[in-house]
């Protein structure tokens, strides 16, 4: 069995919380409150920057040049293709990246994006690559439990949304970053490259929860 079927099975008890939040249960079922959306449309902008930076310095770590070109692949369609897909639907919504560049980040934003830049500067390669693996394998879960709903849901920005990470083109994308992680599972306990695994796809739920309540800094 491969290293990433095993992270998966063993945080089988986060996943199953992270695939039936309610965030995306209402989006694929076309019933989250717009005001919901729009939320996490805004706040998602400092996530993506974020791991653009991220996975420039997991480009420095690269042990080999095959991991090297596979990772500055992966940069470049976050820098471009994601990054374009996120001004349409941030223009679609009536916002400007600068509206988007002016919201603070919540608190859930700011701890994973430190997490993910930690990780990448002060932990070793084979655990900075698994920390970036939740987030886009995450979504590609959630597009599989709940594709069938998309039949019926009536709103087409929420379409639009989810009909992305059913795509060929981001199963790809999540396949190549496996392969980064598989092609480095001897070189790394298991119980380490579990730990960040685990750590990650915690976030990955807090920051479904933030959104879908819209969570402000307390004081």
């Amino acid at each position: 069995m491969k290293v990433t079927d095993c992270l998966r099975r063993d945080a089988d008890v986060i996943w199953q919380h992270l695939v039936r939040h309610p965030f995306v249960v209402e989006l694929y079922s076309g019933d989250l409150p717009l005001d919901k959306f729009k939320f996490y449309i805004l706040h998602d902008y400092y996530y993506l920057t974020t791991a653009m930076k991220n996975f420039s310095l997991l480009a420095a770590k690269a042990p080999t040049v095959e991991d090297l070109r596979d990772i500055l692949d992966i940069l470049r369609l976050e820098a471009e293709s994601e990054y374009e897909g996120y001004k349409k639907f941030l223009y679609r919504l009536g916002y400007s990246i600068p509206e988007a560049v002016k919201q603070e980040p919540i608190p859930i934003s700011i701890s994973y994006g430190s997490f993910l830049l930690s990780t990448s500067t002060l932990k070793s390669y084979p655990e900075a690559i698994t920390a970036v693996l939740p987030c886009f394998w995450s979504y590609a879960e959630i597009a599989d439990y709940h594709g069938d709903k998309l039949h019926d849901n009536k709103n087409q920005l929420y379409t639009d949304w989810a009909k992305v990470y059913g795509t060929d083109s981001y199963r790809d994308l999540v396949g190549k970053i496996k392969q980064l992680v598989n092609r480095v599972d001897e070189t790394c306990p298991y119980d380490k490259l579990l730990r960040i695994f685990t750590q990650a796809s915690r976030y990955e739920y807090l920051f479904w929860n933030a959104v879908y309540t819209q969570e402000q800094w307390p004081i």
